[in-house]
């Protein structure tokens, strides 16, 4: 990979869960309120880099902060020596 293009950064997000809401409801929300996801505690989390799917993984909690630790590669080629 070139050095140029190996340090572009790219936005990394965890993604728990999902659910959907009306309009109506996403404008009754306000500090406190809860938003029940349709995954279950413990199951593995979504990792995305630029929106798209690249691994899956566990949360975990280092120090005061979360984390995630790499469970499974998807959506990836992998690489090979020399690259």
């Amino acid at each position: 990979m070139g050095d140029t293009l190996s340090k572009i950064t790219v936005p990394l997000e965890v993604v728990l869960g999902a659910t959907s809401s009306t309009v109506e409801q996403i404008a009754t929300f306000g500090p406190g309120t809860i938003i029940e996801l349709d995954a279950l505690a413990g199951e593995p989390v979504s990792l995305r880099a630029a929106g798209k799917e690249i691994a899956t993984g566990e949360v975990v909690v280092i120090d005061e902060s979360f984390g995630i630790r790499i469970t499974e590669l998807t959506g990836v080629e992998p690489r090979t020596a020399g690259e």
